[in-house]
């Protein structure tokens, strides 16, 4: 049996990774750290609580004493999934995400590392490496180039998860994703935001002229690239996760409406964000031949999948937070 101390359980990929990793690994016991702000939610995890091996904790990374406390019940591994990730509240204000991100990682890091915990996996993303025009991948070594607030403060904690492998051999390993799809992701989210306001008829609004380009990554697939990781990653690597699945904004919501038979009269194009990337591809090639990991789902299998888990969960979507603040921006 390991110790798994997952950090952010209550988010969109946390919550799913919890839920994959209990179904893998059932002898495992797993500590779920969340702070619980807006988007982490308790539903997420419902049905795992008061299970045998599941613990859920109240509380925030940067939290030195409360860290001690959990290194302490064994943890071999630690999960970091905790962060501020939404880029729009990255632009009105910068300040949590410097703060969560950057030093919060920090200080988990070095309780992960007083406590001499076996491997610490850090999960980042692709937007530290700022924006690719229409040709080219990301590699593990394009240089990082952030371009928001909320990208700056992922390349700032990467340094530091780099700089913790460099000066003191802590076992840590960076994953970048491109962008996750599938259930329980917080409506603010591209995907999650179209299917909800798709099913209630409401105008879908979309950053620009919806040509920028994502790769986009289900979230089991991630789940499982992750697992991968933990058990055969090598410390002071980097290793890109991505689909494989490029879509312009607009074909990604034109293929969620003609899913759910909704016109794209709903489509609304709306003022562009400030230092919005053009373009974010992955080359995975690194975890497919060192890892063995090929993600399972295309993006059409993936959206079917999606699609059927929030129609079915009617429930968990009036539960969430009303998202007054998306209906004045644009998604993407």
């Amino acid at each position: 049996m390991s110790v798994i101390l997952l950090t952010g359980g209550m988010g969109f990929i946390g919550s799913n990774f919890l839920h994959y990793w209990k179904k893998q690994h059932p002898q495992d016991f797993v500590i779920n750290l969340d702070l619980l702000t807006y988007a982490g939610n308790p539903d997420n995890v419902a049905e795992l609580e008061g299970q045998a091996g599941y613990q859920f904790v109240h509380g925030n990374i940067g939290d030195t004493p409360l860290m001690d406390q959990l290194m302490k019940q064994g943890v071999d591994v630690v999960v970091h999934f905790a962060a501020e990730s939404h880029v729009d509240r990255s632009i009105h204000d910068p300040s949590g995400f410097v703060i969560t991100n950057v030093l919060g990682t920090q200080r988990l890091l070095e309780s992960a590392r007083k406590h001499q915990v076996k491997k610490f996996v850090h999960v980042s993303t692709d937007e530290v490496y700022g924006t690719l025009g229409s040709e080219g991948l990301f590699t593990e070594t394009t240089p990082l180039a952030p371009n928001s607030p909320y990208s700056a403060s992922k390349a700032s904690s990467d340094m530091f998860v780099r700089a913790y492998y460099e000066t003191y051999g802590f076992p840590a390993v960076i994953t970048r994703c491109s962008n996750n799809y599938g259930p329980r992701q917080f409506p603010e989210k591209l995907i999650p935001l179209i299917i909800t306001r798709a099913i209630r008829n409401e105008s879908i609004p979309i950053y620009g002229d919806g040509m920028n380009v994502r790769d986009w990554l289900y979230v089991d697939d991630h789940c499982s690239a992750i697992e991968r990781v933990i058990e055969h990653g090598e410390p002071g690597q980097v290793y890109n996760v991505g689909g494989q699945n490029e879509r312009t904004n607009l074909e990604v919501v034109q293929s969620i409406l003609l899913e759910l038979d909704k016109s794209t009269d709903l489509i609304q194009f709306v003022e562009d964000r400030l230092g919005h990337d053009q373009r974010y591809a992955i080359d995975a090639a690194k975890i497919r031949k060192e890892l063995g990991w090929v993600p399972q789902y295309s993006f059409e299998a993936g959206i079917k999948k999606t699609i059927e888990w929030y129609l079915q969960h009617p429930e968990w979507c009036e539960r969430i937070a009303d998202g007054s603040y998306c209906k004045k921006d644009g998604v993407g």
